[in-house]
């Protein structure tokens, strides 16, 4: 059988998953408002993509200061639990596993999204960076608009964000879900601490590499205590710098961080790595690094095709690969794979970012009503 690797069962510390493809976060925006509140639809929408072995969940906000772009779903709230039950219940009934991404976008936000200045590890603005709210724009499109400056934050800061993946982590598995995604990756707050450009704090979370990864074990720390480190994967972006983000010591940085992740024993690290047509190319010497240093599971997601997931997993590379447009448009991506079937491509980018209805979000056909 072609792809092989592709579609061999996978243990990943205990959790047992059907294939090895994994349907990676994308920001859809669908939430219930007020309040944030995932819904029915939006258990369809998992429901529909359960042919993946383990689904991570689009970014999900983990206090309202936290929220960056309008109707993204949070886990704070008693209400925002039983929305997202709706949706573990659905996902484990047609038989895949499903993580919960905890997010905090720190300096990447706007007081038009949620009515408070942005916080982030120094008083600095993300360059070239935007947003979006909904405010009656053509077609329902997003409306995208500059992120504001945002205020430093204190050490009291720190330790309520802390205290908030904490939370949210412990939300998440009553709402259901078999785990969670600390979100550390593509210029939100953790990132924003890992990275000497964004980060100028002379402090105990700044200054040197190993002071700008304390953040992030602190909260992964926490997160694990509190639901096991069985239960807690991170993901990082080593190789991406949008949201002006590019900083020289970031590989230095992630190994760093790299090292303290396995001492606290996370059950998986998730590169989310650059998905456009010349993004630059991950050198295989450093996924053999990484390798060395974590012995757990390690996901790689960027816009592969399956030829390139199936040839990491052979070399042993990593061990999950994660798909996200095909996945959209696809909800039973690995069945069309393994037939080699055509696939559905995007009808309607207006659709991406929101919508209030079906179109373009769940009604992506399966591979039998195309047939039909």
């Amino acid at each position: 059988m072609a792809f092989k690797k592709l579609y061999q069962p996978y243990n990943k510390n205990g959790l047992t998953l059907k294939n090895r493809f994994l349907m990676a976060p994308m920001t859809r925006s669908r939430s219930s408002q007020p309040g944030d509140i995932p819904n029915e639809l939006m258990a369809e929408y998992y429901g529909q993509r359960a042919s993946a072995g383990i689904i991570i969940s689009e970014a999900t906000q983990v206090s309202l200061q936290g929220k960056g772009y309008a109707k993204t779903p949070g886990i704070y709230t008693q209400e925002q639990i039983e929305g997202w039950k709706l949706i573990t219940d659905e996902v484990h009934k047609k038989g895949s596993k499903i993580f919960l991404q905890l997010w905090h976008v720190g300096r990447v936000s706007s007081s038009k999204v949620n009515g408070l200045q942005p916080i982030a590890p120094s008083k600095k603005a993300a360059k070239d960076t935007n947003v979006y709210i909904f405010n009656g724009a053509p077609n329902g499109d997003a409306t995208f608009v500059p992120v504001e400056e945002p205020r430093a934050m204190t050490k009291a800061d720190i330790n309520q964000v802390i205290e908030e993946f904490k939370t949210g982590a412990k939300n998440a598995i009553k709402a259901g879900f078999d785990g969670v995604e600390i979100h550390g990756a593509n210029g939100y707050l953790i990132d924003q601490f890992l990275r000497s450009n964004s980060n100028q704090r002379t402090d105990e979370y700044g200054g040197t590499k190993e002071n700008r990864v304390r953040l992030l074990t602190e909260i992964t720390q926490a997160v694990a205590q509190e639901i096991g480190n069985e239960k807690t994967g991170v993901r990082l972006s080593p190789f991406i710098s949008f949201k002006d983000m590019n900083d020289p010591e970031i590989l230095d940085t992630i190994m760093i961080a790299t090292q303290k992740l396995e001492k606290i024993g996370v059950t998986y690290l998730h590169l989310c790595e650059a998905d456009w047509d010349d993004a630059p190319k991950i050198p295989n010497d450093f996924r053999q690094n990484l390798r060395k240093i974590f012995s757990k599971t390690i996901i790689a997601t960027g816009n592969k095709t399956p030829e390139q997931g199936e040839d990491l997993l052979k070399n042993e590379l990593v061990d999950l690969i994660g798909f996200g447009r095909n996945f959209l448009t696809n909800p039973d991506y690995p069945i069309r794979v393994k037939l080699n079937a055509p696939l559905n491509k995007i009808t309607d980018t207006h659709t991406l970012f929101g919508g209030g209805d079906a179109r373009g979000y769940t009604d992506y056909p399966f591979l039998k009503q195309v047939n039909d």
